[in-house]
Formats: C-alpha cells, structure tokens, sequence
C-alpha cells in the first residue's frame, strides 16, 4: 500500500476511522473527507503522530459542489485517487407509516445521491488513469430485507444495483468494485432515534474486523477482483 491514496468518504464513523487507520500502518496516504471536520482533523493528527501520512477535507456528500471541490482538491495536492471508499451513511429502521417523509428523502439523499455523484467525481479521475478500486457498503439490507427496513433497504439495494451496472459501464477502464454485504456492526448507527431496534454491540463486528475486509479486497492482486464479501456476526445471519 505504499504511497496510494486512498480517499475514505465518511471518514470519521467507526468502519471509516479503523480503515483509515490500517491503511495508514501500510504505509497509504490518507484522505478522511467528512462534514464533521474537526473530527476528521483528530483522527488525522492521531495518524501522522503515529508516523502515517493523513489528510482531512471538507465534504457534504449531498452537495455536489462539494463533492466536487473536494476531489479536485485531493487530485490536485496528492495527484491521484488510487481507492474511493464509501464508508457513509444514514440509518432508518422504522415502519414507513411512522417514518418522517423528510427524514426519508435525506436518507436517499445521503446513502443513494451522495453515493452516485461522489463516485462519479472520483471515477472521471480513474477512467483517465484506467486504475482504481471502489469499496461499496451496501450492507446486509441491500441484499436482503427485514422488518421495518424499507426506506433504508430501498437506499442500499439502490446502492447495489448502481455499483452493478458500473462494472458494465467502466469495463475497459480496469477499475475494480467492491460490495461488502456487512451485518451488525458496533458503530453509532444504532445511536441514531430513527433506528428502532435494540440490539447487543458486544454480539455484533468491531469496525477493525470491518477494516481488515477492506483491506483484504483492495490488496487483491490484478488482475483479480474481489466483489462482493458478506459477513455476519453469528446472531445476525441472514442468507
């Protein structure tokens, strides 16, 4: 991994944060691109004192000036996008009934918008260069369903399918993608008020176990592509 960039989108939640860090005792250059700046700024300072090489940078996924000024920026000053990782995300499991019509459309907004115009930016990067790797997070839900999922389902089979027809798309262009179909993992996404479940973290994955899938997709060597990769903590499964 030695010098690649590697941009993590949504670099400050927990599967961001423990990749970032992975990547960074590879010897990667690191992009943590977020709203929340100062925790990106953190998590960054932690990295370089740890004699890795971070870098933090304003985004709203939502926004596609910001999308695009923030992948301008990384071009610009490290030259190049070797991996795009898409570690952002809203959660909603609730009933459609209950579930506040603006609160969905940010859903979408976030988790399918922000996602198609981010990868978007980044890929007219890659094609030119005809290199790159793309690590999806669609989840367990944009593979399967279950009670109360529907918006937020609806948001990561969008992902899924988007991410499919991509590989059609730049085919010539050897880029490589990624779908992690993840279940249960201890992050704040279960913090969330719109996310009614209870659940037990010490029962679901740790963002490290996450991290070291990333790892191990992105560090495939060519010309093999790993995918899609599901895994389940045990009291989760869903096949």
């Amino acid at each position: 991994m030695n010098d690649k960039v590697i941009l993590i989108a949504g670099g400050t939640g927990g599967i961001g944060a423990s990749t970032a860090r992975l990547f960074a005792k590879a010897g990667a250059k690191i992009v943590l691109a977020a709203r929340n700046r100062e925790k990106a700024d953190d998590i960054a300072s932690e990295i370089n004192d740890s004699g890795g090489e971070a870098y933090a940078v304003d985004l709203d996924v939502s926004d596609l000036s910001s999308v695009e000024n923030m992948t301008k920026t990384v071009i610009e000053e490290l030259g190049r996008i070797d991996v795009l990782v898409n570690a952002f995300g809203i959660g909603m499991i609730k009933g459609l009934a209950d579930a506040d019509p603006e609160k969905v459309r940010n859903v979408l907004d976030v988790n399918v918008y922000g996602t198609i115009i981010i990868t978007r930016a980044v890929l007219h990067h890659m094609m030119k260069e005809k290199s790159g790797k793309v690590i999806m997070f669609p989840g367990i839900l944009g593979k399967h369903v279950m009670r109360n999922s529907s918006v937020y389902s609806a948001s990561k089979f969008a992902v899924t399918g988007f991410t499919k027809a991509l590989v059609d798309e730049t085919r010539r262009h050897n880029i490589g993608y990624s779908l992690l179909y993840l279940g249960g993992v201890a992050t704040e996404f279960w913090e969330n008020p719109d996310v009614d479940m209870k659940v037990q973290s010490d029962k679901m994955l740790s963002p490290e176990e996450v991290a070291k899938a990333v790892y191990y997709a992105v560090s495939q060597p060519e010309p093999g592509v790993l995918n899609e990769m599901v895994i389940q903590p045990n009291s989760h499964q869903m096949v």
